[in-house]
Parts: structure tokens; C-alpha cells; sequence
């Protein structure tokens, strides 16, 4: 008998695919319905870890099964491979964030063909490539054009020891993570896409996507967050000038008893300038500008702020509220400055009590108003319509919907990012760069310091450039996109990947969009779903597409944990893909995670598990070993006996569950466990004095078929080893028989008083009369219910008959 080697399968193999171009997809193909495949493509850091030999096996299984199904599926894979730690690598180690990221694709391109991944290598995308960034940089002026793409100053996070901008990613408890200073803010011209425009669209398209986790969904609506109340013009006394607040409770205005401006609202210098109040206030700024967002909103962070000497006017009231700067309003959330209703907001309340500020009750616990001058005793539902009527007769302000969305700040002070393809000409102002001079190149002569500009700054070859309007001498833009921008396109790049010419080829993207099936971490379920989101909808209007969402069906798996936490070098429970595929191979590390947990879940790592798994697999292999040449052999079924009946249940009733798992839900790990239960089963079946050849030739072809998109390797191993030829993955998934799951006899449970007493077989078509007779008539069953009375029966056809006695 031969033992499985998985390390010669495994290498065989995958040779065997890469020579025959196994995955390679014609997306031209109209004969077959198209199905489109796709896991979230990872950054080229150099090694995969676990939670990539998850994502990457669980998209693997759906491609292979829809292939399978009789789909021409299309399973590409690229590289997100702009980023930062590139540019921290060339500044660490003096290596250039080109070859330090094209060295690393190599790294994990080989370390995923060891996967036995079943990609369209031909499809691979890197969007740090000139090939691809071209057309990213062509879709930024395309944006520009139709004014999705737009310029303006704001505060950004800056390091003044680096001397640079730093993503709110590099900032870590107000500090900069590269050298520990504390950050500021900084007032910088930045570029912003307009995703503000699709906000409603983005929102009410959601309910569309049935396909995607309701959590999902949920997180993405709060993201946006949709309010709906009104905008409200506060005169400020003293001055022509006005302050404008949204507020969601408009029917509380006659409560407002001082307002607040975000320290670096536009109005705050003008109305300090010159007083008393200004270098405060100056201080108070700069005090803000060490704390982030998410520290200044945090309901843990005590309130502060202070009164800067102006007072605004009550459009209803015509009293006057003192005007405050203070750390809990930020300048580009709403319109950057709120009316404070001490009583009714508990962030105001508690600032209010701090401050000896007045607080003032509108709506009385009935929700009825009060000290609400002509809207007292109204519900407070409908004074919210009243004054919003109220005030825009009045022309102080009118109903409005808000949204949490913020449009987009894409510049990047970076160099290993997209540049963005505009230029600075004296003359003519900011120009676009021309698509034929496009793509606008990442020089090479630049120096990696971290400190200053983006080093695009260093390098005067790329710095100095003709105006593409008047041919004059101009500077180009220094900053680079955010990497986001590369993600959200992607997966419309993999359709057409060699057209050098446009974009994508848009009746084709047209016939395979959107993604069927997409696959990747919870923890992109915000940014690059609603960044992808926008792009899809921006294309629909210009025209390049047809379809208004990118992904139809949406799974996030969890994470892969040890010990319940998660995996990371600094806990030092990181676990190797690479070893466990040399100890135990790919399929066994394929077969783990795809059986140990539901892929929606967590999973933790168990060496046990592991090591079950390649028992398993090697269980497997010794079984059609064994019964390889009953497999080959050409017999007839003829007359079956009630264990050959039997047996062909279980083929068939296994067959049925793993298809109905892979087609309705990614039920992998019950599908697992009930192929687990066939193969137990068909060891006892050979076993058998008498056995039919046929179904045990019937239960191997079964199970290397169902087993194949699970463990590649193993499965094609094992489908030469019956005699087959080609691949198991180029025939048709096969389909359970009816007849079989028809069982002449069925088992039936009879209890006593809700106890389990004993058990009968009988003939499947038996009538509930028949059952209650043939368990009273059991010497068991008589014998505990004798002497004592019998207040019923119940019998459920095929399954129970219980006797209540007393």
C-alpha cells in the first residue's frame, strides 16, 4: 500500500496546473453563465499569515465548486502594494520601496501558489506599477472633471520633529509613532473627492445589498449617518455678521442658553482679533491642535473651553447666548458650531455645570413644551415642524438633512503612493496634466529622510514640468493619493488587466460585474466597501458602467486567534503558514481552517486540530488506495441488501448536505463533518462479508469529488489513483440520487413518559396506527407499562411514539 507524501502531491501538482494553465479564464466565453470570485487582495509585506491562508481557502472552495457547477469563473489575484511601510523600509534600511515591494510579491506569490490557489495568475494586478497607477491617475481627472475632485485648505496631523503630515493611523495616543513627539494640527491645501454627493445614494442603496451581513450594512449606515432637522441662523450681536448651526432638535431652541464654536472655526479669529480675549483664545487653539478627533469627542474626556466675549441673538427669543469656544465641537463636522440646550443634551449639561452656565427646560416629561413662548403645550413631535416653519418664514433658516459623511481627504504628504496628475503654472493656475502624458512617473533620484515634505519635494526632474496649457515652465503637485484610491478599483481592473488604452473595456467589465462573491476582513467593512461604493456609482453617471453597486455578496470572516487573542509578534503567538504547510501541507492547513470554525467566526488555533486533519487526510488516502482498483472496475449495482441500501443513503445524504452547504451558505465546516461521517461509514462498508463494488465504486468517485475543493492536492491525487483522467476540477459536480435518500425502513423511538425506553425499525411507509401497535406489542415496553394506566399515546409518524402512564 502507498503512504501520501503531501509534500510530493503538493509539489506535483502544482507544477501539473502551472504547465496546463489550469485557472486561466477566457472572460470572452459566452457559453458557459459567468461567476465572479474574489478575495480582498493583501499589501506585499513578504510573508502571508494565517488570516490570509483563511480568506484565500475560503474563496478558493466557492470558485472551485462554482467551476465545478458549470460556471466560467474568474478567480484573479493582485498586490495593494503602495503604502507607507515601503517608504519606512527605504528609510530604515537604505532599500528603494520599489524593489523592496517588488522582492516581496515574489516572496508571497510563491508562498500562495503553495496554497494550491486556483488564480488566473495572468489577471495579476500591482497598483504601485506604472501599467496600473496610469489609470488611476486617469480616473482622478475624470473626477476633476466632473467636479468630484476638488482642492481646499484644512487641519491635517503634523509631526514638527519629522517636520510631516501623518495619517490618523501614525497617530497613537496624540503622539507621532515613528518618534514620539506630540502632534499637532496644521492648517494645509489638501485635494478631497466629493463622496458627499452620493451619501443618499450610498445610504438607501444599501437595502438593495442582500447579500451583505446586516452588521455590515448597519456599521456603513452609521458611517453616513443620516440626521434630519434644520439649519439655524444665530445673529451675532454687535456685528453684520452670523453664525449658521444644524441640530437635530430644532423644537428646543427657546432652551439654547450659549453656543459653541469649534476652536478652529474661520469666525473665531475674526471675533477675537483685538481683544482681550485673543491670546486666550490663541492658546486654547493651539491646546487643541495636540488632541486628536477621537480624543477631544471621547465621552470619557472632561469638557473644556472658554468664552470669547461675543454674543449671538435668538431668532425666536431675541435674547442673547454667550458664544464659547470648547474641545467637544469639531469644525468639519455639521457647519462646525452648535446651539447648547443644557437641559436636553447631557454633553451640554455636563459643560453647562462646569461653567455655571444656565440651563433652561423646554419639553416637560409629558413631551409636551414649556417656556417655549407660543409652542408651549404643543407635543414636542410637532413643535419640531412648527419652528422649522417658524423660522424659515422668518428667513433664519430652513429644514436640511445632515450627514455624518465627510468628503474624502485623499492628498498623501508621501512619495510611495499614485502622484496626483495635476500641475501649479503661474499663468494658468491648476492645470490637469494631459491623459496622454499620462502616467505622471514616481522619479527615482529622491532621498528618504522622514523629515520635511513629501520626498517628491527632493527631486527637481519631477518637480519642475511644462504647463500643459501654455508650455511654460511649472511645478507639479508633491502629494500623493491615498492608497484607498488604488483599492477602489481593482476588481474592475482584473477583467481587462492588459488594456493599455483605457481604464477597462466597459461592455466587457459590463457582462461580469458586479463581484458575485467577495470575501475579506470585517475590519475594511467601513473605508474601502463605501470608497469602493462611490467609485461604482461615480462610473455609473459618467457613463463607463452599467451597474450601481461592486459586490453583490459580501463575507467577512473572522479572525485566527491562539489562545483567544489575536495573533502578532509581539505576543509572540504567531503561528507560520509556511511550517505548518512543510510538516503537514497545504491541504491539511487548507482543511483546518475551513472545518474548525464557521468562516463568520473566530477561529483558534489548535495544533490538535491540525494534526487531526492530516490523520484524516491520510485516512482518506489509504481508503481509495485500497479500493482504487473496486473503483476502476466496471460492475453492475444489481440487487442491493438492506446494508447496500443503506451505504448508498449516506453516499447520497452526504452529497446532498456538502452541495446544499457550498451553494446556500459557506457551511464548509459542516460540510467537513459529514464527509468525516461518509468516510467512517464507507470503512465499515468494505469491511462487509458481503459488499456490492459498485457502491463502494460509486462512494470513492463521491468522495473525491466533494473532498477536491476543499484539499486540491489530494483530490486530483486521488482521482488519477481511481483511473480518471484530466482534472477533477474540469467535470461536473455531481448530483445525489432521490431514489437513494428514499429509505425502505426508518428507526423510531418509543418512549415511556418522555423517556427514551427503546427503539423500533420499521418499514418507512408505516401508519401511526401501526406504530403505536407494534411498540405496545415490544416485551420491553409491555413490561414497564404493566399495572399501570394508560392516559394516551402519541405517535409522530417515522419518528417517536410516546406512552404516558400513571
Amino acid at each position: 500500500m502507498s503512504v501520501y507524501n503531501h509534500k510530493n502531491v503538493e509539489s506535483k501538482w502544482q507544477k501539473t496546473w502551472a504547465e496546463n494553465d489550469q485557472y486561466k479564464t477566457d472572460t470572452l466565453d459566452t457559453s458557459k453563465p459567468n461567476y465572479y470570485t474574489l478575495e480582498m487582495f493583501p499589501y506585499p509585506s513578504g510573508k502571508i499569515h494565517m488570516g490570509h491562508v483563511r480568506n484565500y481557502s475560503i474563496g478558493d472552495v466557492v470558485a472551485r465548486f462554482k467551476k465545478m457547477e458549470g460556471y466560467n469563473v474568474l478567480h484573479p489575484m493582485g498586490w495593494d502594494s503602495f503604502g507607507l511601510p515601503a517608504e519606512n523600509a527605504a528609510i530604515k534600511h537604505g532599500i528603494h520601496p520599489h524593489k523592496w515591494t517588488m522582492e516581496n510579491i515574489e516572496d508571497m506569490k510563491g508562498q500562495l501558489k503553495l496554497l494550491g490557489l486556483s488564480y488566473d495568475w495572468d489577471r495579476e494586478v500591482a497598483t504601485s506599477t506604472p501599467e496600473y497607477y496610469k489609470f488611476t491617475q486617469e480616473i482622478f481627472l475624470k473626477f476633476l472633471e466632473h467636479g468630484l475632485a476638488y482642492k481646499k485648505k484644512s487641519f491635517v496631523n503634523w509631526c514638527p520633529s519629522c517636520e510631516t503630515v501623518l495619517a490618523n493611523e501614525q497617530v497613537v495616543q496624540g503622539q507621532c509613532e515613528r518618534c514620539d513627539s506630540v502632534v499637532i494640527k496644521k492648517d494645509l491645501e489638501q485635494w478631497y473627492f466629493k463622496t458627499t454627493q452620493y451619501a443618499e445614494e450610498l445610504l438607501q442603496d444599501l437595502d438593495t445589498l442582500d447579500g451583505w451581513p446586516e452588521k455590515v450594512k448597519l456599521m456603513q449606515k452609521n458611517w453616513i449617518g443620516k440626521s434630519t432637522g434644520a439649519e439655524i441662523v444665530f445673529d451675532i450681536d454687535g456685528t453684520d455678521k452670523s453664525m449658521t448651526v444644524f441640530t437635530t432638535r430644532p423644537d428646543t431652541v427657546h432652551g439654547v442658553t450659549y453656543m459653541v464654536l469649534a476652536p478652529e472655526h474661520d469666525l473665531v479669529k475674526e471675533l477675537v482679533a483685538g481683544t482681550e480675549y485673543e491670546s486666550d483664545a490663541d492658546a486654547f487653539v493651539a491646546k487643541m491642535h495636540t488632541m486628536t478627533e477621537i480624543e477631544r469627542t471621547s465621552t470619557d474626556v472632561e469638557k473644556e473651553g472658554m468664552f470669547i466675549g461675543r454674543y449671538v441673538i435668538n431668532p425666536l427669543t431675541g435674547e442673547k447666548a454667550p458664544i464659547w469656544i470648547a474641545n467637544y465641537v469639531l469644525a468639519d463636522y455639521g457647519t462646525g458650531a452648535i446651539m447648547a440646550v443644557p437641559a436636553h443634551d447631557e454633553r451640554d449639561r455636563e459643560f453647562a455645570e462646569k461653567y455655571n452656565l444656565e440651563i433652561i427646560p423646554v419639553i416637560d416629561e409629558d413631551n409636551k413644551m414649556i417656556n417655549s413662548g407660543e409652542f408651549n403645550g404643543m407635543e414636542a413631535s410637532e413643535a419640531f415642524g412648527k419652528i422649522i416653519e417658524k423660522i424659515e418664514e422668518m428667513n433664519r433658516g430652513k429644514k436640511t438633512v445632515n450627514y455624518r459623511l465627510r468628503d474624502w481627504l485623499l492628498s498623501r504628504q508621501r512619495y510611495w503612493g499614485c502622484p496626483i496628475p495635476v500641475v501649479y503654472c503661474d499663468t494658468c493656475g491648476v492645470v490637469p496634466e494631459k491623459k496622454e502624458n499620462l502616467p505622471v512617473l514616481l522619479p527615482t533620484d529622491v532621498e528618504f529622510t522622514g523629515k520635511g515634505e513629501s520626498p517628491l519635494t527632493t527631486s527637481k526632474e519631477f518637480m519642475t514640468t511644462a504647463c500643459p496649457c501654455c508650455g511654460k515652465e511649472a511645478r507639479r503637485e508633491v502629494d500623493t493619493m491615498d492608497t484607498f484610491v488604488d483599492s477602489s478599483w481593482y476588481f474592475l481592473r482584473y477583467i481587462d488587466p492588459k488594456n493599455t488604452e483605457n481604464i477597462f473595456d466597459s461592455e466587457v467589465v459590463n457582462k461580469w460585474m458586479p463581484v458575485d462573491q467577495y470575501i475579506g476582513g470585517v475590519e475594511h467593512a467601513i473605508m474601502h466597501l463605501l470608497y469602493s461604493r462611490f467609485f461604482v456609482k461615480a462610473f455609473n453617471d459618467m457613463g463607463l458602467v452599467d451597474f450601481k453597486e461592486p459586490f453583490k455578496n459580501l463575507l467577512t470572516q473572522g479572525m485566527v486567534l491562539k489562545e483567544g487573542s489575536k495573533m502578532s509578534k509581539s505576543k509572540g503567538n504567531v503561528v507560520s503558514p509556511l511550517e505548518i504547510i512543510e510538516e503537514f501541507g497545504a491541504d491539511t492547513a487548507r482543511l483546518f481552517v475551513l472545518f474548525a470554525a464557521p468562516p463568520e467566526r473566530d477561529l483558534d488555533w489548535s495544533e490538535q486540530g491540525v494534526e487531526g486533519c492530516y490523520r484524516f487526510l491520510n485516512r482518506v488516502y489509504r481508503l481509495v488506495d485500497e479500493l482504487a482498483e473496486v473503483a476502476k472496475s466496471d460492475t453492475n449495482m444489481g440487487e442491493l441488501t438492506k446494508e447496500d441500501k443503506a451505504m448508498r443513503y449516506t453516499i447520497h445524504a452526504t452529497l446532498k448536505k456538502v452541495t446544499e452547504d457550498l451553494s446556500e451558505k459557506f457551511g464548509f465546516n459542516t460540510a467537513i463533518s459529514a464527509l468525516m461521517e461518509l468516510i467512517n461509514e464507507m470503512y465499515k462498508y468494505k469491511e462487509l462479508d458481503s459488499k456490492n463494488n459498485a457502491i463502494i465504486k460509486e462512494g470513492i468517485e463521491t468522495i473525491v469529488t466533494i473532498l477536491a475543493p476543499f484539499t486540491p492536492h489530494i483530490g486530483e491525487e486521488l482521482w488519477t489513483m481511481i483511473g480518471k483522467e484530466g482534472s477533477v476540477f474540469d467535470i461536473s459536480w455531481p448530483k445525489y440520487d432521490e431514489t437513494a435518500l428514499v429509505k425502505d425502513e426508518v428507526e423510531v423511538v418509543v418512549q415511556v413518559n418522555g423517556k427514551v425506553r427503546g427503539k423500533l425499525t420499521v418499514g418507512a411507509n408505516v401508519s401511526r396506527d401501526e406504530m403505536q401497535e407494534l411498540a405496545m406489542a415490544d416485551e420491553k415496553i409491555k413490561a414497564l407499562v404493566e399495572g399501570k394506566t394508560i392516559v394516551k399515546v402519541v405517535a409522530v409518524p417515522k419518528k417517536l411514539v410516546n406512552i404516558v402512564v400513571k
